[in-house]
């Protein structure tokens, strides 16, 4: 057996039939095979690994996109890893793993600081130091509801248009969000150009002042059916506001709204009297939140950061392991930038974690004292206090979905 990385024009014929098998209705048509070479481009840049018998077989696949993502404020390089697939015959003897601690460790070495994908088990990942992230809500409601919107003198205006026509000034948004949100990830030019070519969806754009302040991509399946978004994008309420009051005017149209908004919304503020029905569903392997880990602490340096002076021993992680002084300034500077050193002596407070512990307190998603209720690591009382201050907690929304 060997291990390769693939050539962008062999997909359709090696690792697109395992992924198609794990992740599609199959057996696939002969002619609906024949047409993924369409789909080519988007994979370009994309780094395959598989790991093929001697005879040439392939019997497993890991990819990895570079994209980039918003951590604590700091843009970051990403890899973000997809199509992990398995031959039936296969299964249970360890491709995968070799797969993905080879890619992981490749994109490391290229400079990619975190790592983000969407499991087909988190149990699995972990054991890869991922932690979990939140996953974003689906949020429904009447378009009745918002009747009292429809006559609201907002300033801006609304753009209504198909996709492919308003793509750039999409795309322009979410580079926008990518600024400022914290989690939020972008994928590559090359691959999200595919929402502009399928050209299967609305877009419902807010603009002030020649800026676009919010959108939303939707499709609406039938006369009284549902009006069915995908993620809502706003820099801020107005262009809630705006957008709301465009579903306001789809009362005679659709009998429902529905669309996707980030964890820490608050849907049932929207507007007085909104009947809205928030859901988050997990299910084992087919509606999962997003995971995400650090691949370089040292890449973290220059990190956004509360004050705080803390060193961590990162143990059982063949990409991060080692002692590190983690140095936000003193209490007294309000902190400011996370300085990444090589740990020296000293009394300084001293956590020991593992890769998926110290990924789960850099995003935001776990408070130092449950690390170790979670079995990701020893922290002390006092270095639970420096890396609480050093790490407070925060929402990430991943957004791209792949």
């Amino acid at each position: 057996m060997k291990i390769r990385q693939l050539a962008n024009e062999e997909r359709p014929v090696t690792t697109w039939p395992l992924q198609g098998y794990a992740f599609e209705p199959s057996p696939m048509a002969a002619a609906d095979a024949e047409k993924l070479r369409d789909h080519l481009p988007y994979h370009r840049q994309n780094v395959t690994l598989v790991v093929e018998e001697d005879g040439g077989e392939t019997l497993a696949a890991v990819s990895a996109f570079p994209m980039r993502q918003n951590v604590r404020g700091t843009v970051l390089p990403m890899a973000g890893v997809s199509g992990v697939a398995t031959h039936p015959l296969a299964r249970r003897q360890g491709h995968v793993r070799t797969l993905l601690t080879q890619l992981l460790g490749e994109m490391r070495d290229e400079g990619y600081a975190v790592s983000a994908l969407y499991p087909f088990r988190s149990s699995f990942y972990a054991r890869f130091g991922f932690a979990g992230l939140p996953k974003p809500r689906t949020v429904s409601f009447s378009p009745a509801d918002l009747g009292g919107l429809l006559n609201a003198d907002l300033p801006g205006e609304l753009r209504w248009q198909r996709v492919r026509d308003g793509y750039d000034a999409y795309r322009g948004l979410t580079e926008r969000l990518l600024g400022s949100r914290h989690g939020f990830s972008l994928a590559p030019d090359y691959q999200a150009v595919r929402l502009r070519d399928r050209d299967d969806r609305w877009l419902a754009s807010a603009w002030l002042d020649g800026e676009m302040i919010g959108a939303v991509t939707y499709r609406i399946d039938e006369h009284g059916g549902t009006l069915t978004g995908d993620d809502l994008l706003t820099v801020g309420p107005l262009g809630r506001a705006l957008l709301l009051q465009f579903f306001a005017r789809h009362v005679d149209q659709v009998a429902r709204v529905s669309m996707v908004v980030p964890a820490d919304e608050t849907p049932e503020l929207w507007a007085t009297d909104l009947a809205v029905q928030t859901e988050s569903r997990i299910a084992f392997p087919s509606s999962v939140a997003p995971m995400a880990r650090v691949l370089s602490l040292d890449a973290l340096d220059g990190l956004a950061s509360g004050p705080g002076r803390v060193r961590v021993e990162i143990v059982d992680d063949p990409f991060t392991a080692g002692d590190y002084l983690l140095d936000g300034g003193s209490p007294g500077s309000g902190g400011g930038r996370l300085e990444v050193s090589r740990a020296a002596g000293g009394a300084v407070p001293t956590a020991t974690l593992t890769a998926a512990g110290i990924s789960a307190l850099v995003y935001g998603v776990l408070d130092p004292e449950e690390v170790p209720l979670r079995g990701l690591g020893t922290v002390p009382a006092d270095a639970a206090v420096e890396l609480r201050s050093l790490f407070p907690r925060a929402m990430p929304y991943l957004f791209v979905d792949f």
